[in-house]
């Protein structure tokens, strides 16, 4: 009855750890460029009392053994990177990426952040920042008398700029790809960080080599469906509770068991 207890126990630790993440997604529901994520389970050791395939005589052997398992446990979370829909906003440093690739954020300490959170906006250098202030990479400056920003679907940023007949060019955006976006290390602040996992960052222009093309004026909301995640909510909820029933009923098991030897 003892394994029955520690089994059930598992999946009780386990649906927890379900509930946790499905709360996290809808907590991000209207989360600028948030991927959900998804719990993985894996079931554990087994107890094997009969092999199957063991002889049973001369020409005969068990079709089926006897495996009992002890539980399950939780060995990932992985982000799920399909396309958010898209929000028109009507401001001109509002990106959303179409296609893969993500926005390059430098961070206070030098080293690079990735996003999908393209809600730029302008510091007092005329940097094109984050809403935490860190700079786009490679860095674009806006002049401070410059009019009618312009944002290509390749990345190039253009701005009128008053007594010039021709718009002026003020630098090219980049994006990047992983080849294994779901390794990356989610660092909260909308940001990602490259693993081992993820494989190095390919720089390149947008709408390049399978690169994903910028739209102006435009965010792309989280992928999180709040129906999907609160049938998984319920799902979980239910799962939780028939591994505490039977955590019960083993301890009754074990209750009649003991006044029995009495």
């Amino acid at each position: 009855m003892m394994r029955a207890l520690w089994t059930a126990g598992s999946g009780m630790v386990a649906q927890q750890a379900n509930v946790d993440v499905i709360s996290n997604n809808l907590a991000n529901v209207n989360t600028t460029g948030f991927k959900k994520s998804r719990t993985d389970f894996q079931d554990l050791m087994y107890q094997t009392i009969r092999q199957a395939g063991a002889a049973t005589g001369a020409d005969t052997q068990l079709p089926t053994g006897i495996q009992i398992g002890h539980g399950v446990r939780q060995v990932a979370t992985q982000k799920i990177y399909t396309p958010g829909n898209f929000q028109q906003t009507g401001n001109p440093l509002d990106l959303a990426i179409e296609g893969d690739g993500f926005f390059q954020i430098t961070l206070p300490d030098g080293t690079l952040a990735y996003t999908r959170d393209g809600a730029f906006k302008k510091d007092a250098q005329g940097r094109i920042v984050t809403s935490e202030g860190y700079p786009l990479e490679p860095q674009i400056i806006i002049p401070e008398n410059a009019t009618e920003l312009s944002i290509s679907a390749d990345g190039r940023v253009t701005a009128k700029i008053p007594n010039q007949t021709d718009p002026q060019d003020l630098g090219q955006i980049q994006i990047v790809r992983f080849i294994n976006p779901a390794g990356l290390d989610s660092i909260g602040r909308n940001l990602l960080k490259e693993t081992a996992a993820s494989g190095a960052p390919v720089v390149m222009n947008p709408g390049t080599d399978g690169a994903g093309t910028l739209v102006q004026q435009y965010l792309e909301m989280s992928n999180v469906q709040v129906v999907e995640e609160m049938v998984n909510m319920i799902v979980a909820q239910r799962a939780y509770e028939i591994n505490a029933k039977a955590i019960t009923t083993a301890d009754d098991m074990l209750g009649q068991v003991a006044n029995l030897k009495r």
